[in-house]
């Protein structure tokens, strides 16, 4: 693409965001209710430093800092301060591979051997076990062994040693493909993958790549690249005091989790990705297309459910996308996220793309359990009601069709327009029947007004309601897989 074509691709898709931006911030601008949320986790769980941030519609509209990032120094932390994400670096390394399968290179459901060739001389736990996949390795479905006290220690592994780590045999707890189990390991082959196809280091590949043309300019794999005086130090709390942890890194394990970055720049990066819901016609830009983004929050493995920690509350179904945990619940509804845990840090980030918002945290604690409050702080928004779910618009179609409604109400006749009915609706029940229903809500209801704006479920699907002389007259409409626009289900009732 030119870079006049980059340029107008870039400049389309920051207008849409900020657009969308202007009509949040004229909504809501009480971010500042979520502070007390942080900063009552942060004495809870003895934290010394930590910053969080919302992005609402393309922007980061808020961003708060507490505490200290060095206890020595007792620098303040700023939203420029540099803090390992630990974990939450998988989803650049899934993004990573969605561009090189974009571009021709890879193929997520070819052996891994083809891409790592040490691969080939593993042991299979079983006989009829399937060779690894790259799907597994992204997907957590590998067989591995959860390794997070192991693979967190990894980090400043050489290239060499993970070859003879890789070649030296790994164990398996399962066969490949029979569940999701959490593997740091799996995802360090991930970044050898990568390093391999893109024939250079994994590193520098989502640097030159996400990093650089999404501005990250204070985002790195190596903690040493950061100035001193904006370091985040990582500590544990350990009786009665916080203990400096060492620094780990760089090394092959920190694709898995060895992405250092600051508030600014990691919302940078969360309100580009968020940014590629909902699906549209607006032009793409250089970095990925907006549908390959979205598959990172697509599920590939087995779903689970998380029960509510409060009685009465709704538990989450949550499964494993690429990078990317996807979740859905009676709150958030479908929404999206990871946490991270290193020795010294914590953190988690929770997007909500349907209501184009996010909210992440950082902290400076080992394995801070941050998802706690980033959860409470996006339900805290979500019942504010200012951030409600993007509404969808309804296709020229399913907008006939609902005149088709009105008017088979309207005279009692579900032949009022034939034309307009899929060739299932007569055989489901016959016009005698259909009739006689309709006389009956008519009897009820008494003759409606124009119908309230449609409720869009999808470009096929919606909802009307009608106001009626004794009631609500409640249409829903499903039309029909044909290119002419015809109903398949329409069902009529009262409220």
């Amino acid at each position: 693409m030119s870079t006049i074509r980059k340029s107008a691709a870039l400049l389309a898709a920051a207008l849409y965001l900020s657009s969308a931006s202007a009509q949040v911030e004229s909504e809501f601008k009480n971010y500042a209710m979520l502070d007390p949320l942080f900063e009552s986790f942060m004495s809870e769980n003895h934290i010394p430093g930590m910053v969080y941030g919302v992005i609402a519609n393309g922007k980061l509209a808020y961003v708060r800092a507490f505490g200290v990032q060095d206890t020595k120094t007792r620098t303040p932390v700023t939203a420029d301060s540099a803090f390992r994400i630990a974990s939450m670096s998988k989803n650049f390394t899934a993004l990573a591979a969605l561009k090189l399968r974009d571009a021709g290179k890879l193929s997520f459901d070819a052996f891994a051997e083809r891409y790592i060739p040490e691969l080939a001389k593993l042991q299979y736990p079983t006989s009829d076990s399937p060779k690894i996949t790259v799907r597994d390795l992204l997907s957590h479905t590998a067989g591995f062994v959860n390794d997070d006290p192991w693979g967190d220690r990894q980090l400043a592994m050489s290239e060499a040693d993970f070859s003879r780590l890789i070649s030296g045999g790994v164990p398996f707890s399962r066969a490949p493909g029979m569940a999701y189990e959490y593997s740091n390991f799996g995802f360090a082959l991930v970044g050898r993958l990568v390093t391999n196809v893109a024939k250079q280091s994994y590193a520098e590949y989502i640097t030159a790549n996400f990093f650089k043309p999404l501005g990250m300019k204070d985002t790195t794999h190596d903690f040493a690249m950061v100035p001193p005086g904006r370091r985040a130090m990582g500590y544990r709390w350990e009786d009665g005091a916080w203990v400096e942890e060492p620094i780990l890194g760089p090394g092959v394990f920190g694709a898995m989790g060895g992405v250092v970055t600051t508030a600014r720049d990691y919302a940078r990066f969360i309100a580009w990705e968020v940014g590629a819901w909902p699906a549209r016609n607006d032009p793409e830009d250089a970095i990925l297309r907006r549908a390959s983004v979205r598959e990172v929050a697509r599920p590939q493995t087995y779903a689970i459910v998380i029960p509510s920690s409060n009685p009465g509350g709704c538990g989450r179904s949550a499964s494993y996308g690429m990078g990317i945990v996807p979740y859905s619940d009676c709150v958030l509804g479908v929404h999206f996220g990871h946490s991270g845990g290193l020795p010294g840090f914590g953190s988690n980030v929770l997007m909500l793309p349907e209501r184009g918002i996010a909210v992440f945290g950082f902290a400076n604690r080992t394995y801070a359990p941050v998802s706690a409050v980033v959860r409470a702080a996006a339900m805290r928004l979500v019942e504010t009601n200012s951030f409600p779910v993007r509404p969808v618009t309804a296709s020229a179609g399913l907008q006939a069709i609902a005149a088709v409604a009105e008017k088979i109400y309207a005279t009692g006749d579900i032949l009022a327009a034939p034309d307009s009915l899929a060739m299932n609706m007569l055989l489901d029940r016959d016009a005698a029947h259909w009739n006689a229903q309709l006389r009956e809500l008519k009897q009820k209801l008494g003759n409606c007004e124009a119908a309230n704006p449609m409720r869009v479920r999808n470009g096929m699907t919606g909802n009307l309601t009608f106001p009626c002389e004794r009631g609500t007259l409640l249409v829903t409409i499903v039309l029909a897989p044909t290119m002419r626009p015809t109903v398949q289900q329409l069902e009529f009732s009262s409220q």
